[in-house]
């Protein structure tokens, strides 16, 4: 099953553009919540450095955006290579000067339990959600620094707050916040604040797109709001933790999941308690 395409948006500016100015680079960008995050930056007048391993969407994202006149530029990045990562930094400080924000959105879903998980597998899920963000940092920070600070937004997931299906993909999102933490306290004094942001159910997505109608639909039930975020949700997000407007958050973890983690344990309740209940449709 495929994720549902929709035409390409028109890139309209805002009233306010709050990253004039700004270099950015952003992972996974090439479909979900990371193309909603590259368009939205986009018109909000930052120059964005497209990364991702699906070359195609990537090369047409960047495309688009040029088109609309945004300056924005693709390139072939595994999160895993740490060498590929200094290329890929030093191509954007040749093309643009330094860089401001780094959005650590490239992910693998997993739902295989403890006893389930193959030593592999565990292995590829931490290397593409944690250590992808740990080499991105590395990488990242010293230019920013160098271009007067800025941001690294992280995007973990409820998974990163709570328990989930998937044992390798809960530790790398546990892992990840932790990473989140310890990395705004030693960047602090490069003026860089580094923050994670933990969606629940998104649609519009890769990881929506594998997921069975039940699990979509369960999860929509008992999220407060009653439905899934769409990617552009999690975007506007991730744009007010990028802009100067965050300018004292550091170290923060926040969750975009429609109340699940803070009064999803109510919701279920109720609808335990209503069993002929129908359950929202999913967004």
């Amino acid at each position: 099953m495929r994720a549902r395409t929709k035409p390409a948006r028109a890139l309209r500016a805002p009233p306010r553009r709050r990253l004039e100015g700004r270099i950015v680079l952003i992972t996974g960008a090439s479909g979900g919540q990371g193309l909603a995050e590259s368009r939205l930056f986009a018109a909000h007048g930052a120059s964005v450095m497209l990364c991702d391993v699906r070359d195609g969407p990537g090369r047409s994202l960047a495309a688009e955006l040029s088109r609309q006149n945004a300056r924005a530029a693709y390139a072939h990045l595994d999160v895993t290579d740490e060498r590929a990562w200094q290329r890929v930094i030093a191509r954007v400080r040749r093309a643009w000067g330094g860089l401001h924000i780094l959005v650590n959105n490239a992910g693998v879903a997993n739902r295989s339990g403890v006893m389930a998980t193959s030593a592999a597998e565990w292995e590829r899920v931490l290397a593409i959600n944690l250590t992808g963000a740990l080499y991105g940092m590395r990488a990242a920070a010293p230019a920013i620094r160098d271009s007067g600070g800025g941001a690294v937004v992280n995007i973990s997931s409820t998974a990163g707050l709570t328990a989930h299906f998937g044992a390798a993909y809960t530790a790398s999102k546990w892992g990840l916040r932790g990473l989140t933490k310890t990395a705004a306290a030693e960047f602090a004094a490069w003026n860089i604040r580094v923050n994670s942001v933990h969606p629940g159910q998104v649609s519009d997505t890769v990881m929506a797109a594998s997921t069975t109608a039940g699990y979509a639909a369960a999860g929509a039930r008992v999220a407060p709001l009653g439905r899934a975020a769409r990617p552009e949700e999690v975007a506007q997000l991730v744009l007010f933790l990028a802009s100067d407007e965050a300018s004292y958050i550091t170290g923060a973890e926040i969750a975009v999941d429609g109340g699940i983690t803070a009064a999803g344990l109510i919701t279920a309740r109720r609808a335990l308690q209503q069993p002929g209940s129908e359950a929202p449709p999913a967004a």
